[in-house]
């Protein structure tokens, strides 16, 4: 039976420069291959450490990166390694085989949104009623299905950021606070749906995960062993359950350690 490894990307594997945390000396520092080019400049990051164990990951396991992130964001990153053939976009609405979305699996998520929770241009409506220009940057709705605003973090009332999350809260929705992002999804709307359902479509008997954010929390709990980097939301919160460990690593060399623990527990030799 293969073993399924579902792991985020932002902050987890991959790291804006911003996100790098290399607290090290400049000599010191681990050698970085980019990942990711926006407008013809580079984004993303992981060690070449942390390269080469993904591409031995591709090789003892079904590897399936579980992202927030749009089709659009999502197919911006060049992972080393094979090809996955699965993908989880959008917070679990797009269950990608082969690079393209599977159409029944996005049918049955939206419709499972429109019965239980409160619709997308309500939420869309308070946060553009509520949110102030003055720390508001950008107002942006992903594939139809939630919502974020990028704001400036130092002029950020914390109390705003409590007040969404009770108002979302009473409407099945969930706020996540990630970086210059926050986050309104629905509750309904999560990655752990669609790794169970890609566990179901390639028979695996083990499932691995990893994740940094509130958004990560159900995917973690739905595997059989998980691990949380030593920042985010999971971290600042305390956050942890049986099955989850805990990694001191911050940064970028956290992302190399969560793909040691990958392939310790999903090689044979492990």
């Amino acid at each position: 039976m293969p073993v399924l490894v579902a792991s985020d990307l932002d902050r987890t594997l991959i790291y804006s420069a911003a996100a790098l945390g290399l607290t090290m000396p400049d000599l010191r520092a681990p050698r970085l291959l980019c990942v990711e080019v926006y407008e013809s400049k580079p984004l993303s990051y992981m060690t070449e450490t942390a390269a080469g164990l993904l591409t031995d990951l591709g090789d003892s396991a079904v590897f399936v990166p579980t992202t927030t992130r749009t089709r659009k964001q999502y197919q911006r990153i060049n992972l080393p390694g094979p090809s996955s053939k699965y993908a989880i976009c959008a917070n679990g609405g797009h269950l990608l085989v082969d690079g393209v979305s599977d159409p029944d699996w996005h049918a049955r998520v939206t419709a499972r949104l429109a019965d239980e929770c409160a619709s997308l241009a309500e939420v869309r409506d308070h946060l553009m009623k509520t949110a102030d220009p003055l720390w508001v940057r950008k107002h942006r709705v992903a594939e139809d299905l939630f919502a974020y605003l990028v704001v400036e973090r130092e002029l950020l009332p914390e109390d705003w950021v409590k007040e969404l999350a009770v108002w979302a809260e009473n409407r099945g929705w969930t706020v996540s606070l990630q970086g210059r992002k926050i986050y309104a999804v629905p509750k309904p709307l999560t990655k752990s749906a669609a790794v169970y359902e890609v566990a179901r479509r390639t028979g695996a008997d083990l499932t691995l995960a990893a994740g940094d954010s509130l958004l990560d929390a159900d995917l973690l709990l739905a595997a059989d062993r998980g691990w949380r980097p030593g920042h985010g939301e999971l971290a600042d919160s305390g956050w942890t359950a049986p099955a989850i460990s805990a990694l001191p690593e911050r940064g970028v060399l956290a992302g190399e350690r969560i793909l040691r623990e990958f392939l310790r527990v999903a090689s044979p030799a492990g």
